[in-house]
């Protein structure tokens, strides 16, 4: 990949980035991990409610857990393993045990509903579950329904150090009250399993680079989830592009990483693993909804780096205080999962004096496929494909439009957004007719309508699909619909996606009653059982009818317009 004609974005590269990347310098994420842990060990991995783990403490950790996995009756190498917990110690150090013992990771949003939950688990067919006490009764509610043998328990504070740990145990369980009763037979505790796995001789299991890593759960446009199968070498190309493009400024052992993105998304987890190349310190942000908590962490803690979606930048831009922190050591700031604003970008380069730097990607590319230059101001573009990364726009047919050189020409240079490169995932787990719809010929059809012009620069204009993005997270509204239809008082139902100043899109639902009576208020209250926060709809209209073709398709672009004729 070398023609600076045929892909013009490489003229335009940062200087120093190179055209392709090795991403086979290491084995797998596993010798990363040991050898960034052998590097750095005396150095801050991870800070997390005002403590430090070292590298060396994580990687003994790491080692720990997953000689205890290892030891599990009827886990293999090869399955699946769900994470389910927010940003604490616990999180990296189960996600490289996991790794480290030769199985698989599914990441799952702590926050998700039961119905949500069993889905994932019963389609991963997961053995394992590491949860955090917290949401225990979620997973109890489902247990029995699915294929998951053995059970780890953790709590808030279970790696922080004595007497830290018990103090916050007991004020979140006791003062707080944030754990509801739980009951899940044969569960094990965390620092249980840490403290067996420490006396358990490790077996270092034979990793291939191209082995599944991580089943990264995507929404389906059938409202199903599918398992993005990411492989060891998915993951250690992204962090290679990543870390190249960004590094210019970066110095061994210095940065200080504000981590406010979940660990879960896998945005926020590839941009952990690519800053540990620099041993930075990670500053993992457990309640990152807490903006005044996260101001005040902010104003401690010094950092060089942060990646965030608009929401997150926005929320922190209105919370008082923040244009008092000290931004002076800030290097890089990387916006991501949905394209951000343009009077937020310059709001933040006018507190913070730093550029938020605008990147692109999706879960089946782990997730990066382009950016802009550090520093760039705000110009609506989500930049150059990364190195080792070909885009090309895809028509009618298949066929590459092409770039534009023009204003006049984009009409015809629009169209999907197709990527290759060594990050592209292998596929979805056990899904070979949605497989072989989303790669074509090598190409990974992202969904996404856009166009690149003759400099090789990237502007994304549409969506194919009627997923709805809301502060970066994937809702697609087959889901909410199906949720919405399974009410007794409800007729039908049609959900999509509006503008919202907060989280860019919101989810509206246009219903039909069955039942005269029904309320917002109730149809919120049923959705809050079953939905995740950020998947629930903010704004509810009832109809007579819903608007659908001759065929009776709904007609998402037309609920967008319709309000409701009275104040519910």
């Amino acid at each position: 990949m070398t023609d600076a004609q045929q892909y013009p974005w490489l003229r335009n590269y940062p200087e120093g980035v190179p055209a392709e990347i090795n991403p086979d310098i290491y084995e797998s994420l596993v010798d990363f991990q040991e050898k960034m842990c052998e590097e750095y060990a005396t150095a801050p991995a991870f800070s997390n409610l005002g403590s430090n783990m070292s590298y060396r403490d994580f990687g003994a950790k790491v080692t720990a857990l997953a000689a205890y996995l290892q030891s599990l009756p009827g886990v293999e190498q090869g399955d699946r393993v769900a994470l389910m917990m927010p940003n604490l110690f616990q999180y990296p150090v189960a996600l490289f045990a996991v790794l480290k013992a030769g199985l698989i990771v599914v990441n799952v949003n702590p926050l998700y509903t039961s119905r949500e939950l069993g889905g994932v688990l019963k389609d991963s067919e997961a053995k394992v579950l590491i949860i955090i006490e917290n949401f225990a009764k979620t997973f109890e509610r489902i247990q029995k329904e699915t294929s998951v043998e053995h059970v780890i328990t953790t709590q808030v504070g279970d790696l922080l150090p004595t007497p830290k740990r018990m103090l916050v145990n007991f004020m979140v369980k006791r003062v707080k009250k944030m754990v509801p009763e739980f009951h899940l037979e044969h569960a094990v505790m965390f620092t249980e399993a840490l403290a067996k796995g420490a006396s358990l001789e490790y077996k270092k299991p034979k990793i291939d680079r191209y082995d599944i890593a991580l089943l990264q759960y995507t929404g389906g446009t059938t409202g199903v989830s599918k398992g993005a199968m990411l492989t060891h070498r998915n993951v250690l190309a992204n962090l290679q592009q990543t870390g190249i493009w960004i590094s210019s400024d970066f110095k061994k052992v210095s940065e200080v990483v504000m981590t406010a993105l979940p660990l879960y998304h896998i945005f926020s987890l590839t941009a952990m693993c690519s800053f540990m190349q620099w041993g930075a310190r990670m500053v993992l942000i457990t309640n990152p909804r807490d903006m005044k908590g996260l101001v005040k962490e902010c104003a401690k803690q010094h950092f060089t780096v942060i990646c965030g979606v608009n929401t997150l930048f926005n929320g922190l831009l209105n919370t008082p205080g923040f244009d008092q922190v000290d931004f002076s050591m800030l290097k890089l700031t990387v916006g991501g999962g949905t394209q951000v604003q343009k009077t937020v970008a310059e709001r933040w380069k006018n507190v913070t004096g730093g550029a938020i730097s605008e990147a692109y990607g999706l879960t089946e590319a782990s997730p990066g496929v382009a950016a802009n230059p550090l520093n760039t101001p705000w110009n609506g573009s989500v930049g150059f494909p990364f190195p080792s990364t070909i885009v090309t726009i895809r028509g009618e047919g298949f066929k590459d439009l092409g770039q534009w050189t023009t204003p006049q020409e984009i009409e015809e240079h629009t169209g999907e957004i197709c990527v290759k490169g060594p990050q592209v995932m292998r596929g979805y787990w056990n899904r070979p007719e949605e497989t072989a719809a989303t790669l074509r010929d090598g190409w990974l059809r992202t969904g996404d309508i856009g166009n690149m012009d003759s400099n090789g620069r990237i502007t994304i204009t549409d969506r194919q699909k009627d997923m709805i993005l809301v502060s970066g997270f994937n809702v697609y509204p087959n889901e909410v619909e199906a949720v919405l239809q399974s009410m007794p008082e409800i007729l039908e139902c049609g959900v999509v996606g509006v503008p919202s100043e907060k989280s860019g899109e919101m989810v509206k639902a246009v219903i039909v009653k069955k039942d005269p009576s029904l309320t917002a208020d109730q149809v919120k209250a049923y959705c809050r059982q079953n939905l995740t926060g950020y998947k629930m709809p903010r704004e509810i209209v009832f109809v007579e009818s819903i608007p659908k073709t001759p065929v009776g398709k709904i007609l998402r672009r037309e609920l967008k317009d319709i309000v409701n004729p009275k104040s519910e």
